[in-house]
């Protein structure tokens, strides 16, 4: 494993352990993973719900192996094929259940998360998933380019205070 990724994976584990301390006691805060789907199929026959490409199905194993040690109790993705099958991979290595949100009711679902306070993946799109980062860490986002498949968001938050940190995996189909 080159030097990039491992740095990669241990600072996702950091970051899902980290504890801070405020006003005298210790607070445990949770994080919240977020990706765009992975490559999808461009020659499918529905291309409005098209499945992974063989490249993307790489990316997704990728991307259970990178997130293999961090804490998820939650894995969340829209109805649509290619998220389901890029977070399927994630959910299974860590044995849980996928579960679907509307990426069309992106405040409530943010809510939704703050609210329960779990360590999640959220897997989304690309006019869904820098949006709903910046709204679970209160820090201004916005949509990427539909090329773009290599950002993953974390958002960290201790009490009503979020971070949100932009990684580049470190992943190319052709080194595969």
């Amino acid at each position: 494993m080159s030097k990039r990724p491992r740095l990669l994976q241990l600072a996702l584990v950091w970051m899902s352990l980290t504890t801070v301390v405020h006003a005298g006691h210790e607070s445990t805060g949770f994080s919240i993973y977020l990706v765009r789907h992975a490559e999808k199929e461009t020659a499918a026959t529905d291309l409005r719900d098209p499945p992974l490409s063989p490249c993307g199905e790489l990316r997704a194993g990728a991307l259970a192996t990178m997130l293999k040690d961090v804490e998820l109790e939650r894995v969340y993705s829209t109805p649509y094929e290619r998220t389901r099958m890029t977070a399927s991979a994630v959910a299974d290595s860590h044995q849980l259940v996928l579960e679907t949100y509307d990426p069309r009711n992106l405040e409530g679902f943010a809510a939704l998360l703050l609210e329960s306070q779990q360590h999640s993946l959220v897997v989304g799109h690309s006019n869904t998933t820098g949006v709903l980062a910046a709204l679970l860490a209160g820090e201004a986002g916005e949509e990427f380019g539909e090329d773009e498949y290599d950002r993953l968001y974390v958002v960290t938050r201790f009490g009503n205070r979020g971070k949100m940190i932009l990684l580049n995996q470190a992943f190319n189909c052709q080194q595969q």
